[in-house]
């Protein structure tokens, strides 16, 4: 497979078996008016490591050939831009710290995008010169703390949000901040209601719950799992939300990563392979009735499209609706803290003077 090559509500078998394609036909039958249908877009990608303006110039290639192809939603892996650094060990050990690791993090650092900033203008340009609504996985700085952040443009060329991913992963958490509650948006769209949960978010129960009650139609879970575990949770997450789950993944080569002596992918490569594959790729596409639309692909880069029926919506939720008909509010009850979490809060003697006043 080339890496541009398409797949089409193809499936790729899993342990043998070949899911069935959910996309309807959407004629009208005896005069009933058909489901509206959106045609989504995953890329399948690596990072161009320690290279932004190169991982954005092939960002742009591939949002191109998918709108080519009519696509109305394009999804990016996690991290796509700054990179997922998967066998970096940045010198840590507990209780040691190195000088190679530090500068290790100072280039990764260096690859990081400020939100907003210059490469944000340039991805909402690009989400309007091709109409699309981009969801974009990046590598966020704010100031010398980064984050891992799931983008969100409109194709109106506007950025339209962020979302932090609220909990780092193992040894994520000594390189990535973790996000709050302000940062948990679900968009309301032409082509539905938009959100995203990265990686092993996917995992927490109450995550998922806070964004099925905020009503998410078109859920995106740009991941680092390639795992067939994570097929099942994938599944698992589209018919418990009612709602169609596109999870982007990365598929990178050893070749693909810098040159360094302290990456650690013995437990995930054949070494003797000339050129190893890192980031396994499985990306797919899920209905709300939890049948494999596309994907998942473990073969190569390239791009994975659906057409969405989103009728499959309503059909899914007449027999489970988690947080409507379905919910126990008088047993059960969430609450999710939307408010921004800063470590310091600054009050000027102004400001001060006339809360004084108001008491």
């Amino acid at each position: 497979m080339s890496s541009t090559e398409e797949i089409v509500n193809n499936p790729t078998s899993v342990n043998g078996v070949v899911p069935s394609s959910t996309v309807k036909n959407t004629t009208p039958v005896d005069g009933v008016a058909p489901s509206s249908t959106v045609r989504a877009t995953i890329v399948q990608s690596s990072t161009v490591y320690n290279d932004t303006p190169a991982t954005l110039d092939k960002a742009e290639k591939y949002i191109s050939e998918a709108a080519s192809k009519g696509a109305k939603i394009v999804l990016f892996p996690e991290a796509f831009i700054g990179g997922y650094p998967r066998g970096f060990r940045f010198g840590l050990a507990v209780g040691v710290h190195n000088v190679d690791g530090r500068d290790e993090f100072r280039k990764y650092h260096a690859s990081a995008i400020q939100v907003p900033g210059p490469e944000v203008e340039i991805l909402a340009k690009l989400a309007g010169k091709h109409n699309v609504h981009l969801v974009m996985g990046a590598i966020e700085k704010d100031g010398y703390t980064l984050y891992c952040t799931a983008l969100f443009f409109s194709p109106e060329g506007r950025f339209m949000g962020k979302h932090r991913k609220v909990m780092p992963t193992s040894l994520e958490r000594c390189i990535w901040g973790q996000g709050d509650g302000s940062t948990i948006p679900v968009y309301d769209t032409p082509i539905g209601k938009l959100g995203a949960a990265i990686c092993w978010e996917n995992r927490m129960p109450l995550y998922r719950t806070a964004l099925y009650a905020k009503g998410i139609e078109i859920y995106c879970a740009p991941t680092a799992d390639y795992s067939l575990e994570w097929q099942a949770s994938m599944i698992h997450i589209a018919v418990e939300g009612g709602c169609f789950v596109l999870s982007a993944h990365q598929f990178c080569k050893r070749g693909d990563f810098p040159e360094h002596p302290d990456y650690l992918f013995n437990d995930v490569v054949d070494e003797k392979h000339p050129d190893p594959t890192v980031s396994g790729g499985g990306s797919v596409i899920i209905s709300p009735l939890g049948q494999v639309l596309a994907g998942p692909n473990y073969e190569s880069e390239g791009l994975l499209t659906a057409d969405l029926d989103l009728g499959d919506i309503a059909r899914a939720k007449l027999y489970f609706d988690v947080v409507g008909h379905y919910a126990k509010p008088d047993v059960f009850n969430l609450t999710v803290n939307e408010h921004p979490k800063k470590p310091v809060t600054f009050m000027t003697k102004t400001e001060k003077a006339e809360d004084d006043s108001n008491k």
